[in-house]
């Protein structure tokens, strides 16, 4: 089993308070909210919330542009969450279709760090854990996945723009 490891960086005009409030503690409420026409719902299957919990998200269908299409579902596992230093990882467990028959599962990694101006790097690292001899094209997934994280980021900073006391 191979391992490649994907590192990225993304300016938020957002604090990293916030941030991490709607990327990892309150996700399950607000990112419908945040990208109703993606993000069907988002809903805690097993756990409390903090690691080790189970969610199930559900994808709007036809939406390729942000999820892959055909992607309905997805189960994520909360690895680790450490809320005083704005750190979260959680794996992809589960999906309807998985892009890369070669993946048996990718780690994602983020921290969230106050930048001057008072918004936020996000710093994501992507482990993807790699089936027996299986490839994958490392070029073609940091520049779909970099480009897609990007997105949400950005539509979470918009969200927090538009209701700044949510």
């Amino acid at each position: 089993m191979g391992v490649i490891t994907l590192e990225n960086e993304f300016p938020v005009n957002v604090s990293p308070a916030k941030l991490f409030k709607a990327y990892c503690l309150d996700t399950v409420a607000l990112m419908p909210k945040i990208l109703p026409e993606y993000i069907k719902s988002s809903e805690i299957i097993e756990g409390n919330g903090g690691p080790g919990t189970i969610r199930k998200i559900t994808f709007v269908e036809g939406k390729p542009s942000f999820t892959r299409k055909g992607l309905n579902y997805v189960k994520q596992k909360i690895e680790a969450m450490d809320k005083e230093n704005f750190t979260y990882s959680f794996s992809v467990i589960e999906a309807d279709v998985w892009k890369f028959a070669e993946v048996e599962k990718v780690i994602y990694e983020n921290k969230f760090v106050r930048t001057p101006e008072g918004g936020s790097i996000c710093k994501r690292t992507r482990t993807y854990h790699i089936k027996g001899d299986g490839e994958i094209n490392k070029d073609k997934i940091k520049d779909v996945y970099g480009k897609k994280t990007e997105g949400l980021l950005k539509a979470v900073e918009a969200y927090f723009m538009a209701n700044p006391d949510a």
